[in-house]
C-alpha cells in the first residue's frame, strides 16, 4: 500500500485522502486570495487592539452603576472569544464571504451551546429573573393562547378572512422555506418536513394552542402556498446556481471600477455549488437512518422555537425570538454541509466542528 512519511508517523494512501477530504469540510482553504491584506494573519495589531480595548474599558467604568457595569463587562467577555475564535477555531466548510465570518459563526455557536449547558441547571424562576435582567418589559409578556384564539368559526370562508393571514408572519414562513430549499436542496426531503411538520402541530395542539390551524390554513395556506412556494422558489434558486459556470477573477485582475464593484459585491456570493443527492437506489442503510435522524433533528430544533416562547412567555416579535431563529438559520449552513459530507462521503469518518456542536 502507497504511503508518505509525516513527521515521526507513516501514513498510508487512505489516511491521506481522508485528512484531505476532513479538512476540505473542517478547514476550508481559500485558493483564489483577492485583496492579500484581509488573508495575512494580523495576530499582534489585533493583541495590541485587544489589551487597548480592554484597558479603556476597565479604567472608564461607572462604579455607581453595577447594572451597566454587567452589560459591558458580558459584551467585552463576548467580544473577546469571537477574537479568539478569529484566531483559533477552523473555517468550516464555506469561504466567502470570509473564512473569519464563519470562524465568528462557529464561536458564537459555542457560547450559545454553553449558555444552553448553564440554563439546565436553573430553575424556571431563575431563568425568568435572567429574562427579566435582560428585558424588564417580559415581566408583562403574555402568550399568544392567552390573548388570541386559534381554529375559530373554521367554517366560515370568506374573501377578507383569507387575506388577513397575509401578513409578516406569512412572509416569513414564505421566506424562511426559500431558505431551508437552499440548504436541504432536495424536493423530497423538503416535502416532507412540510408534511411532517404539520402533523407535529397535531400532535403538540394540546400543548401549544397556536398551533390549532382550520383546515383550509393548514393545506392550502400553510403546506401549498407559503410551503410549497419558499420550496420551489429555493430549489430555482439551486438550479440557476447548479448549472452557472464559476469562473473568478482577482480583483487585481479587473482594470475598470464597475468591474471591481461588481467583483466585491460577488464576493458575497457562493465560490461553488455542489449538487446534493441525499439517497439513492444503493444508499446503505445507515445512510437512510441517518437521513431520518436529519429530519428529525430538523423538526425538534423548528419544535423547540414554540416551546421556548411558550414555557418562558415572550412574544414571537421579541428579539429572544427572532434572533435566535436567525442564528439558528445561520449556524445551520455549515451544519448541513458538514452533516451531508459526512453521511455521504465514504472518506469522512466524523462529523465537522460545527455539526458537533449543533447537535
Amino acid at each position: 500500500m502507497a504511503s508518505v512519511y509525516s513527521g515521526s508517523h507513516t501514513l498510508s494512501k487512505d489516511d491521506v485522502n481522508y485528512r484531505m477530504h476532513f479538512r476540505m469540510i473542517n478547514e476550508q482553504q481559500v485558493e483564489d486570495i483577492t485583496i492579500e491584506f484581509f488573508y495575512k494573519p494580523h495576530t499582534i495589531t489585533l493583541l495590541t487592539c485587544t489589551v487597548l480595548s480592554l484597558m479603556y474599558f476597565a479604567f472608564t467604568r461607572d462604579d455607581g452603576n453595577p447594572d451597566s457595569n454587567l452589560w459591558v463587562g458580558l459584551i467585552l467577555v463576548i467580544s473577546f472569544f469571537l477574537v479568539i475564535s478569529v484566531l483559533a477555531f477552523p473555517n468550516g466548510p464555506f469561504t466567502r464571504p470570509h473564512p473569519a465570518i464563519w470562524r465568528i459563526v462557529f464561536g458564537l455557536s459555542v457560547l450559545y451551546f454553553l449558555f444552553l449547558v448553564f440554563i439546565i441547571f436553573l430553575n424556571w424562576q431563575q431563568v425568568k429573573q435572567l429574562m427579566y435582567w435582560l428585558d424588564p418589559n417580559l415581566r408583562y409578556a403574555k402568550r399568544e393562547a392567552d390573548i388570541m384564539e386559534y381554529a375559530v368559526n373554521c367554517h366560515v370562508i370568506t374573501w377578507e378572512r383569507i387575506m388577513s393571514h397575509f401578513d409578516i408572519f406569512a412572509f416569513s414562513h414564505f421566506w424562511g422555506w426559500g431558505m431551508k430549499a437552499l440548504l436541504i436542496r432536495s424536493y423530497g426531503l423538503c416535502w416532507t418536513i412540510s408534511i411532517t411538520w404539520e402533523l407535529t402541530e397535531l400532535f403538540f395542539m394540546h400543548l401549544l394552542p397556536n398551533f390549532a390551524e382550520c383546515w383550509w390554513d393548514q393545506v392550502i395556506l400553510d403546506i401549498l402556498l407559503c410551503n410549497g412556494g419558499g420550496i420551489w422558489l429555493g430549489m430555482t434558486v439551486c438550479r440557476f446556481l447548479e448549472m452557472r459556470t464559476y469562473h473568478w477573477a482577482s480583483i487585481k485582475d479587473i482594470h475598470t471600477t464597475p468591474g471591481k464593484i461588481k467583483r466585491a459585491v460577488l464576493q458575497f456570493t457562493p465560490a461553488s455549488w455542489t449538487y446534493v443527492r441525499w439517497l439513492d437506489p444503493k444508499s446503505s442503510l445507515q445512510r437512510v437512518m441517518g437521513v431520518y435522524l436529519f429530519m428529525i433533528i430538523w423538526q425538534l430544533t423548528e419544535l423547540n422555537t414554540f416551546f421556548l416562547k411558550h414555557i418562558f412567555v415572550f412574544p414571537a416579535s421579541h428579539a429572544l425570538s427572532w434572533c435566535r431563529i436567525l442564528f439558528v438559520g445561520i449556524i445551520t449552513a455549515p451544519t448541513v454541509r458538514q452533516y451531508y459530507a459526512y453521511l455521504t462521503d465514504t472518506q469522512c469518518k466524523r462529523v465537522g466542528t460545527q455539526c458537533w456542536v449543533f447537535g
